[in-house]
Order: structure tokens, then C-alpha cells, then sequence
């Protein structure tokens, strides 16, 4: 039995499950979403005359698309333990700009625990060298940062993912997928998804995982709401035994930059839990913000990562779900899905 069994591992070591508290697993402190050719782009300030604009057109901007403040993140982590945080997944990939030192320094400085992600996501951003590597030899990379760890500090990563899935799937993106399934197996750890825009992505990436020899009931399936648009395609998914992951709480806006989809708000998303808890699926159940660009946060005209706590658990609570449907969903769950085997 691994040392890390029934263990959840932080950038700052194992901690048990019951001390990881009010969770959301779908963000990232610090990220850089630009592909390499524009990763020195200028920083252009944001300003009040254009937050509007560009919180509808997120993609436009090369600075929003950057996350790479320890200060800002600092501060928020700070408003989100003040108002009940207990820990955060951080799925940012090391080709996305994972930053394992600052990380584990905004940890400590917060006292939010913080749980880092191993992977690749989308091909544009991936390495040359997954491009020559076996699946067996990214299956590696992958658990050795999860069984040694990165970097100078060795801060270890807790989480596989989030796997970034295009539509149609990339032949690197499969080969990465199959690599982190194997992973999976490899390690215990919780695999977590990126899958196309596209309503056949879930599906195709969990049978891609199965196929690997990976297990769907360790599996979460990111971006539901930007994704699946019917009851009947959920409960189909939640079929295979995954996690259905609802991580863009806070997008209000029905417009979506990167798809011709119409967004569903908060209260949409809600209504979603709500029939999926109807149907009995309680237990699979996530939900999280996916703070990516810089006008998602206060500083920026945004409303911060401690919006599903201060907004979204209300208006929860007001249609009608008690407080064991909210602590299943935004605590026990996380745990379980964060403990290895």
C-alpha cells in the first residue's frame, strides 16, 4: 500500500481528507493561456471603460489571458479562506504555466490548502517533445510528479489534469489522454478532463479511458455546462460512473467566445444539480468557477473565487436544497475524489 493511500497530497505534503473543508476543484491561481507564439505579448492595462467588453470577449486580450500575479493571487486566496475556503485545485498543466514554487508559497501564506495538477492540456500548448514521446514515457513524466514531485522544491502534485481535450480529439491530445489513464491506474490519483466543445466529447473521452484500462468512477469530467445541454446527455454520461464537474459558476453571460453555444447562468446551472440530484447522482456531483483570466477577479470588475460561497450556496438554498445536498457537492465529494487509493 502506498504511503499516499487514503491521503490527499498537497503542494505543501499529505493531509487527511477531513481537513481539506469547503472545496473547489476547478481552478487555476496562476496560468498563462496564451500559446508559445504569444506568451511575450504585452501586458495592456485593463481598465473600467473596457472590463465590460472584455469580460464577454475574454479571449481578446492577451494580459487577461495571463494570470501571473503572486500578490493578486495572495489576496484572493485570503478572501476565499475569510469566507469559508478551505482548498482549491489548481489543474493549471505544466504547458499552461504551472508554477509549483509560487503555488506552494501563496499556500503557506494563506493557509489555503492547494492541490497541483500533472499533465498536458491542449496540443497547441504542448511541448515538441509529447509529439516524439511514447504514451508510456508521458504516463511517466505524469507520475513522477505525483510520486517525487517538481521542481527544486519537489512539491507534488495531488491531481491528474485538467487532460486538455480539442474537438476533434488531436492525436497528441489521445495519446496524452491514454498516458494519463495509464497514470491513473499507476498512481490512485483522481483524473480530471478537458473534453471538446463538442456534445460527444465526454463520452469519447471516457471510452478512450476505459479502453486504457483507466476507471471512470475515478474520472472527472470537466466544463458541463459549456458542454452537455440536456438532462438526458447528462444522465447519460453520469451513466458511466464520472464525475460531472459544473466549474464555470460566475459566467453569467449567455454569449461564448470560443463555441456558437448559448451559456447557461448560475441559476441554470443550479436547476442542473437540482434534477441531477432527483435522479439520484448526488454523489457525483462538483462544482467550481475555473478562474482563468484576470477579469474574473475583484481587481479586474470580477466577482473573485469566493462567489459560489458568498452567491451561489444561497441562491442553493433558496430553491430548495439543504444544507447535505450543499456540503455532499462542495465537500465530501472533493474528498473522496482527492483521496488515493
Amino acid at each position: 500500500m502506498s504511503v499516499r493511500s487514503g491521503k490527499v497530497q498537497t503542494v505543501l505534503g499529505l493531509i487527511d481528507p477531513s481537513e481539506l473543508g469547503f472545496t473547489q476543484p476547478h481552478e487555476h491561481l496562476l496560468v498563462n493561456l496564451l500559446a508559445s507564439a504569444g506568451r511575450d505579448a504585452p501586458d495592456e492595462q485593463i481598465r473600467l471603460e473596457t472590463v465590460g467588453w472584455l469580460r464577454r470577449n475574454w479571449t481578446s486580450s492577451p494580459s487577461n489571458l495571463r494570470l501571473t500575479s503572486e500578490e493578486d493571487a495572495v489576496a484572493e486566496m485570503k478572501s476565499y479562506k475569510a469566507a469559508g475556503g478551505g482548498t482549491i485545485i489548481d489543474v493549471t498543466c505544466a504547458d499552461i504555466g504551472r508554477n509549483q514554487e509560487a503555488i506552494a508559497r501563496i499556500s503557506r501564506a494563506t493557509g489555503v490548502h492547494v492541490v497541483m495538477g500533472s499533465g498536458y492540456y491542449l496540443s497547441v500548448y504542448h511541448p515538441d517533445e509529447i509529439k516524439t514521446c511514447s504514451e508510456e514515457q508521458i504516463a511517466e513524466i505524469i507520475i513522477r510528479d505525483i510520486a517525487e514531485g517538481v521542481g527544486e522544491t519537489k512539491a507534488r502534485s495531488g491531481i491528474i489534469g485538467e487532460i486538455g481535450l480539442d474537438w476533434p480529439v488531436r492525436d497528441s491530445e489521445r495519446k496524452v489522454l491514454r498516458a494519463a489513464a495509464l497514470a491513473q491506474v499507476n498512481t490512485g490519483a483522481v483524473l480530471n478532463i478537458h473534453p471538446g466543445r463538442n456534445p460527444s466529447g465526454p463520452l469519447d473521452a471516457i471510452r478512450t479511458i476505459v479502453r486504457t484500462g483507466g476507471d471512470p468512477e475515478r474520472t472527472v469530467v470537466s466544463h458541463i455546462d459549456r458542454t452537455l445541454f440536456s438532462l438526458e446527455a447528462m444522465l447519460a454520461l453520469a451513466a458511466t460512473g464520472c464525475y460531472l464537474e459544473f466549474d464555470l459558476f460566475g459566467e453569467e453571460s449567455s454569449y461564448y467566445p470560443l463555441a456558437p453555444i448559448d451559456m447557461p447562468n448560475d441559476a441554470t446551472r443550479i436547476d442542473y444539480l437540482i434534477r441531477l440530484i432527483q435522479a439520484g447522482y448526488r454523489e457525483k456531483l462538483l462544482i467550481s468557477m475555473d478562474i482563468c483570466t484576470k477579469t474574473r477577479l475583484p481587481r479586474y470588475g470580477g466577482e473573485g473565487y469566493s462567489h459560489i460561497l458568498e452567491n451561489v450556496l444561497p441562491m442553493m438554498e433558496r430553491k430548495g436544497r439543504s444544507k447535505k445536498d450543499i456540503e455532499t457537492i462542495t465537500v465530501h465529494n472533493p474528498a473522496r475524489i482527492l483521496a488515493f487509493l
